[in-house]
C-alpha cells in the first residue's frame, strides 16, 4: 500500500488526507501543534474543516521523526514553507500551496530547490486547480493539475487520483505556480468590486482582464502563456472570484464594504495568500519590466497607498487600446 504523508493540518491538508485515503493510500496527517494533533486524533474532527468526520484509518501525528513516505503532500502556507520543507523526510514531494514568498519573491518549487542546491533535488511537483477543501473532502467531482518533475507528477497521480478527482499533468511548473499565486490577488479585487456594489459587469470585466494579466506574467517570466487558460489559471480564477468559500474573495468583499485591512483580514477566516502575494508579484513583475495593473492596484490598496475608489478610477482611466 502506498504511504502518503500530508504535512499541514489546515482545511486543505486535511481534505487532501481524506482524498489520499480514498485513493487507497496509508495516510498520515501531520499537525505542527501537539495539542491540536491530539484533539483531532481523539475527536476525528478538524475544526478547520467542519462537518467532516475523519476516517479511523487516518493517522494523526505531531512529529516528522521517523516518517517514511512514498509521497509527501506539503500543504502549509507559503510563508511557512521554507521552515517546514527543511525538515521533510525523504521522498517525492508535491507542494499544495499557492503564493510567492515575501522577501525572496520565490515560488514554492523555487523554495524547495534553494534548500539543497548541491545535491540533486528531490522529485518535486505542485498541485493546483479550482478546488475548495470542503468539496474535495466530500468527494464531489473535481479536477486539478500536477506540474513539475515527472517522477513527482507520477507519484502524485498514483497517490491522489480517483474517479471523483481527475488529475492532469503539466510540464509548465512555472506557469502553474504563477497562475495559482496571481489568481488569489485578482480574487481580492473581484471581492472588492462586489463588496462595493459595483455590479456583475465590473466583476466579469475584472476576471477577463485579470486572466490576460496572468497570461502576460507567465510569458514574461518564462512560462507558457496558454497555461493561463487551464485549470491553474482560468479554472482557479473563476472559482476564487465567484465563490464565497474563497478567503481571498472574502477579504476583498470586506474591503469593498469599507472594513479596515486588519478587520478584513480577521474576517476572512484563515490565511489569505493573495494579501502576501500581491506585493511580491508586483516586485517580481517590475524586475521583468512588466506592468500588472490589477495586481499592482491590489498591492497598493493593501499597502494603504491608494483607496478603493481611486484604484478603480485609475484602472478605468488607463489609455484606450485594442484588446
Amino acid at each position: 500500500m502506498r504511504k502518503v504523508t500530508v504535512i499541514g493540518a489546515g482545511a486543505w491538508g486535511t481534505a487532501l488526507a481524506v482524498q489520499a485515503l480514498r485513493a487507497g493510500g496509508a495516510v498520515t496527517l501531520w499537525a505542527r501543534d501537539p495539542a491540536r494533533a491530539a484533539a483531532i486524533a481523539a475527536s476525528r474532527i478538524n475544526p478547520r474543516l467542519p462537518g467532516v468526520v475523519l476516517p479511523a484509518a487516518l493517522r494523526i501525528t505531531d512529529t516528522l521523526d521517523g516518517l517514511d513516505a512514498d509521497l509527501l503532500l506539503l500543504a502549509v502556507p507559503v510563508a511557512h514553507l521554507r521552515a517546514v520543507a527543511a525538515r521533510l523526510p525523504a521522498g517525492p514531494v508535491v507542494v499544495c500551496a499557492k503564493g510567492v514568498e515575501a522577501g525572496t519573491l520565490a515560488l514554492p518549487l523555487e523554495i524547495l530547490a534553494s534548500l539543497d542546491p548541491v545535491r540533486p533535488a528531490r522529485p518535486a511537483a505542485v498541485l493546483s486547480g479550482p478546488n475548495f477543501a470542503s468539496e474535495i473532502a466530500a468527494g464531489l467531482p473535481a479536477a486539478a493539475v500536477l506540474a513539475g518533475d515527472a517522477a513527482a507528477r507520477a507519484a502524485g497521480l498514483a497517490g491522489l487520483a480517483t474517479p471523483g478527482l481527475r488529475l492532469y499533468g503539466n510540464e509548465d511548473a512555472l506557469g502553474v505556480q504563477l497562475g495559482g499565486a496571481a489568481k488569489n490577488v485578482v480574487a481580492i479585487a473581484a471581492g472588492a468590486v462586489i463588496g462595493a456594489a459595483l455590479g456583475e459587469n465590473a466583476r466579469a470585466a475584472l476576471i477577463t482582464r485579470g486572466l490576460a494579466e496572468i497570461a502576460r506574467l507567465i510569458a514574461a517570466l518564462g512560462g507558457r502563456a496558454e497555461t493561463a487558460a487551464g485549470l491553474s489559471g482560468l479554472g482557479d480564477l473563476l472559482l476564487t472570484c465567484t465563490g464565497t468559500a474563497s478567503r481571498n474573495y472574502r477579504l476583498g468583499l470586506a474591503l469593498g464594504r469599507g472594513a479596515a485591512l486588519a478587520e478584513a483580514l480577521a474576517s476572512c477566516g484563515g490565511v489569505s495568500e493573495g494579501a502576501a502575494s500581491a506585493p511580491a508579484l508586483r516586485q517580481r513583475a517590475a524586475r521583468a519590466g512588466l506592468d500588472l495593473p490589477i495586481c499592482g492596484a491590489v498591492a497598493a490598496l493593501l499597502a494603504g497607498e491608494t483607496t478603493l475608489a481611486q484604484a478603480i478610477a485609475d484602472l478605468m482611466a488607463r489609455p484606450l487600446r485594442d484588446e
